[in-house]
């Protein structure tokens, strides 16, 4: 699913948004059968969609993302659901002294509050191979130079079906140049090349959802596997 818009929302059109959206959900997942008995809550946050809870399998998750990035407005589907009695290892790469969940794993350049690790972000991860369930880059590709070894790295931490989300300054927006820290330019564009147009033998991802709110572009990208179909 592609969300666009080319003018940031008010604040009040965006709770007006989300309020449609939780109905939207609501009646959803009262009516499709699919969904009936699933432990998941959906709470929608300026377009984002924050899930909870449990599900059996890891096929549960991915029919509700699916379906909850389906609904017109979502422009991200964020989740910390437990699969199978098993708590989700979920890391915020550059994330300062603000996670995104409390819960997650903080990695960043400078020690501060919610810092659980420092790590240089332009050098490989500290981080086991397939190991985490979901990697948050905010506010964080735009301060590199070159991002690309940092997906990569991103792609080699995730386990199968894992998801790395992605918000950054969308280039239409003076937020993008505003900030002198900010080197690169970013656009809903940027993720088409990043899982179609990369060189052969790069690791590969598939776009489960983007979109921009004219402020800000948004991805959840999957790894593939190396022998995935073009």
């Amino acid at each position: 699913m592609v969300a666009l818009a080319q003018t940031p929302p008010s604040a009040e059109r965006l709770r007006a948004i989300d309020g449609f959206l939780a109905e939207a959900w609501a009646d959803q997942a009262r009516h499709d059968e699919r969904l009936r008995g699933l432990a998941v809550e959906v709470r929608f946050d300026r377009g984002v969609a924050h899930l909870t809870g449990e599900v059996a399998g890891a096929a549960q998750l991915s029919l509700v993302r699916e379906l909850v990035g389906r609904l017109a407005g979502v422009f991200g589907v964020w989740d910390r659901v437990r699969v199978a009695g098993r708590d989700p290892v979920v890391v915020d790469l550059g994330c300062g002294g603000q996670k995104q969940y409390p819960s997650n794993l903080g990695l960043d350049i400078f020690p501060a509050p919610g810092v659980d690790a420092v790590a240089d972000l332009s050098r490989a991860l500290p981080l086991a191979t397939d190991s985490v369930d979901a990697l948050f880059a905010v506010h964080i590709l735009e301060h590199l130079i070159d991002f690309l070894p940092l997906v990569d790295e991103c792609h080699r931490v995730l386990r199968p079906g894992g998801v790395l989300h992605v918000m950054s300054p969308w280039w239409g927006h003076v937020n993008a140049v505003a900030d002198p820290t900010h080197v690169r330019l970013l656009d809903v564009q940027t993720f088409k090349g990043i899982c179609g147009q990369r060189p052969p033998g790069t690791p590969r991802w598939y776009p489960l959802h983007a979109g921009c709110d004219g402020a800000s572009v948004f991805a959840d990208l999957t790894p593939l596997p190396p022998d995935a179909a073009p």
